[in-house]
């Protein structure tokens, strides 16, 4: 499974701060030359960064949420070092590879992006989420509005996201 902002875009860096090889991702970074931040992180996008990392990361499960043959994923000091209070980083997306894509499904996939997303309105940076998940069964493929909204109400953020099943899983490249 992965999930992949739908634009028009086809540039291999992304919108968000993230640069993605096809096969990993990772935060995108300046330029030596840069004068004000010379190889530190580039943060024009910091809302659209911080949704990708909350819906793209993995998030620890508790054993009773595998399947049979799944492993968990996620940081493993999630379950043990995580401090009062703190939330784990990620969402649970991932758990819904091994999934048919049968009715009922969106509504998990909309549950799971909502959590991964909470986190963002509880440190401030939005004042809510609307997260809607339509199934495209022909496609294989569960899309993903998130909306986010500031304290007055202004949509601060708007992107959709393509969830994919492949056909087989352990794909060594998939966006190959």
């Amino acid at each position: 499974m992965k999930i992949i902002p739908l634009g028009d875009d086809v540039e291999p860096l992304l919108d968000p701060d993230l640069v993605w090889n096809g096969i990993v991702g990772d935060l995108a970074v300046t330029s030596l030359a840069d004068p004000v931040n010379p190889g530190g992180l580039r943060s024009g996008q910091a809302l659209a960064t911080a949704v990708l990392i909350c819906l793209m990361t993995d998030r620890r499960v508790e054993q009773t949420e595998l399947r049979d043959g799944d492993v968990n994923r996620g940081w493993p000091g999630d379950s043990f070092d995580l401090a009062n209070g703190d939330v784990a980083l990620g969402s649970k997306l991932w758990l819904l590879r091994r999934r048919a894509i049968e009715p009922g499904l969106e509504v998990i996939a909309e549950d799971y992006a909502r959590e991964a997303l909470q986190t963002l309105i509880d440190q401030g940076a939005v004042a809510r989420f609307d997260v809607v998940a339509v199934a495209d069964r022909p496609a294989a493929r569960l899309d993903l509005h998130v909306s986010a909204f500031a304290v007055d109400g202004s949509r601060t953020f708007d992107r959709r996201f393509a969830v994919l099943w492949e056909q087989i899983d352990g794909i060594s490249d998939p966006l190959a």
